[in-house]
């Protein structure tokens, strides 16, 4: 029987594969280490932690105990390197105990980093662009191809390639993906757009009327097919669709005045860029030159 993928059954599976890689289960073992003697994971892909999310697990800690060890290595004569748990380490610390169940292992420096990174993609709580983040630096550092990383952690090929993508947003926006201001739809329709001001333009509008990720995929095809026609079952002509109040929004911006769009509902209407001044006329013309240069 073919033997399954390691990582799709979680680091306990991963634990034991890696012994028989190593040949040396008998130095890995389990028991209650000081916490003062753990140091924090140098690798540890998660940035943020969650304050009450870590305060309600002290409190679950000090009613039932810790129900998960933690991973470290063994770095020195009584000093210890967390490898995987460090949600469980900092909370232990919070409720106040002393020492904390461990698994102890033998890790050199890349299978160290491997586990911490594909441990923390197994969890749930992880924000699209730390799942990235994770992506990317198993492929960098431990020198994986997509097609590799694929076959490890369990996922499609074209998941992953997803989640690396958002990567190549503006930092603005992969900021309001951590912190939840926009969903993993609405950033992958945002990766489709080229320019940066308008990803940004746009995800400025999600926020600002609650744009579902259906509308924001409208949005974006247009935009980026601008001949597209739209069907009857859209809201196009109520001629006041958010589509179009993003395309004004677009436009005043990259003109730099309040551009006027009007339309009947027919679909019919006009662009009106108005202009303070000869001068402010000349700039705009100079706008247009650009686009046609």
């Amino acid at each position: 029987m073919a033997k399954k993928n390691a990582l799709g059954r979680g680091l306990g599976a991963l634990i034991n594969d890696m012994d028989e890689i190593t040949s040396k289960p008998e130095t890995d073992f389990t028991k209650e280490i000081e916490l003062s003697t753990i140091e924090t994971n140098p690798y540890q892909p998660r940035t943020q932690f969650d304050q009450e999310a870590l305060n309600e697990l002290a409190q679950s800690i000090t009613k039932i105990g810790i129900v998960q060890p933690i991973t470290v290595r063994k770095i020195g004569p009584n000093t210890y390197q967390l490898i995987a748990g460090e949600r469980r380490f900092r909370a232990a610390h919070i409720a106040g105990l002393d020492r904390i169940p461990a698994y102890i292992r033998t890790a050199d420096d890349d299978k160290m980093l491997e586990m911490a990174l594909v441990e923390n993609i197994q969890r749930e709580d992880l924000d699209s662009v730390e799942i990235a983040i994770s992506y990317q630096r198993l492929m960098e550092e431990c020198k994986l191809t997509q097609e590799n990383l694929s076959e490890r952690v369990g996922k499609k090929r074209s998941t992953i390639s997803n989640y690396l993508r958002l990567l190549k947003l503006p930092a603005e926006i992969q900021k309001g993906i951590r912190e939840k201001k926009l969903l993993m739809g609405h950033a992958r329709a945002l990766v489709n757009i080229q320019e940066p001001e308008t990803q940004i333009m746009i995800y400025h509008q999600i926020i600002k009327h609650d744009f579902s990720v259906r509308k924001v995929e409208e949005i974006v095809r247009h935009l980026n097919n601008p001949s597209t026609k739209t069907t009857k079952d859209t809201p196009a002509k109520t001629g006041n669709t958010e589509e179009y109040a993003v395309l004004k929004d677009h436009l005043s911006k990259h003109f730099q005045t309040n551009v006027e769009l009007k339309r009947n509902s027919r679909g019919k209407g006009k662009i009106v860029i108005p202009f303070k001044s000869d001068d402010d006329l000349e700039r705009i013309l100079g706008v247009f030159d650009q686009m046609n240069s």
